[in-house]
């Protein structure tokens, strides 16, 4: 279980850490002394622990669980999850578990740890620091266990599938990867029939192109990637290396297509994701194009 300090407490709760402090001393869980804040026995049995930093001395941390009662009728409950709770429920290591919410979009690795991106706070993600080492990590709701986008994430790894139905008996995992309504008559109209380098099955001469450029690059790709956000929304290409998505507007001159574009890229925007747009001139010397843009996120391909 993971203990956090006070103050990120505090933040947490949306008070400032003086109310906070004040507010543990009227519940006798902490009491000063000698200029500093101490545990006194109450405060020890709901788990408060004291923890000593080289360069900051002496300081109280908490349970990520933990409840804090004023003896009347308003009760704050404090309940994040970290990624061994979340690894377990799921039955995975937390460490595989990171790799699928970084996979996700939802984290990045930092120097020491993992942050938490933008769409991964609209997600209530909460990222902290040890206050001993100084490494980040990042808690989330209960509500996570249920995201239907962390669920199909699961689809591909053996026994999952069981696991989750015990879990979540309302839940369905879609692992077919097919499409649904937003994008519907757009796929229809035009099915997948030409096949890649790779094997992919694309739906324009343009994609072959890009396809078989990013096989040549050597970049793991995916095609018609699920985007994991609550609109049912795919892109036309990602690499997961560094969580960039590729879109080809080929049809600037229909209408509806450029409706449905407008549509996708506000989405890429509002989760702040990482886009590479290519249209028919940067088909005509791809070469030339995608290692640009491509290196703009930090994929070398030369």
């Amino acid at each position: 279980m993971e203990l956090i300090s006070t103050s990120s407490l505090a933040n947490e709760l949306d008070l400032s850490a003086s109310e906070l402090f004040t507010k543990l001393k009227t519940l006798g869980w902490i009491e000063r002394k000698n200029e500093k804040w101490t545990l006194t026995e109450i405060g020890k049995q709901k788990g408060g622990q004291i923890r000593n930093n080289p360069k900051y001395g002496e300081f109280i941390v908490w349970p990520e669980n933990l409840s804090i009662d004023n003896n009347s009728t308003s009760k704050i409950t404090y309940k994040l999850l970290n990624a061994t709770a979340i690894g377990k429920h799921f039955n995975i290591s937390s460490q595989r578990l990171n790799l699928i919410l970084s996979e996700l979009g939802w984290i990045e690795k930092e120097i020491s740890g993992w942050g938490v991106t933008k769409s991964g706070k609209l997600l209530g993600g909460k990222q902290y620091e040890n206050d001993t080492s100084g490494g980040t990590y990042v808690l989330w709701s209960e509500s996570i266990l249920t995201n239907k986008n962390l669920i199909r994430a699961f689809g591909d790894i053996p026994g999952i599938t069981e696991i989750i139905k015990i879990n979540h008996p309302e839940k369905e995992i879609n692992q077919s990867g097919k499409p649904n309504e937003i994008a519907v008559n757009f796929r229809d109209k035009f099915p997948a029939t030409l096949r890649t380098k790779d094997g992919h099955m694309v739906r324009s001469r343009a994609e072959v192109i890009i396809d078989n450029a990013l096989y040549d690059y050597k970049l793991v790709h995916a095609y018609e990637r699920k985007l994991p956000v609550e609109e049912d929304l795919y892109s036309d290409f990602y690499i997961p290396i560094e969580g960039v998505y590729i879109e080809y507007w080929g049809m600037e001159n229909d209408p509806k297509y450029l409706e449905r574009k407008k549509v996708k890229i506000e989405i890429y925007k509002k989760y702040d994701f990482k886009l590479i747009e290519l249209t028919d001139e940067d088909i005509s010397n791809l070469d030339d194009h995608l290692p640009k843009k491509l290196l703009k996120f930090g994929i070398k391909v030369y």
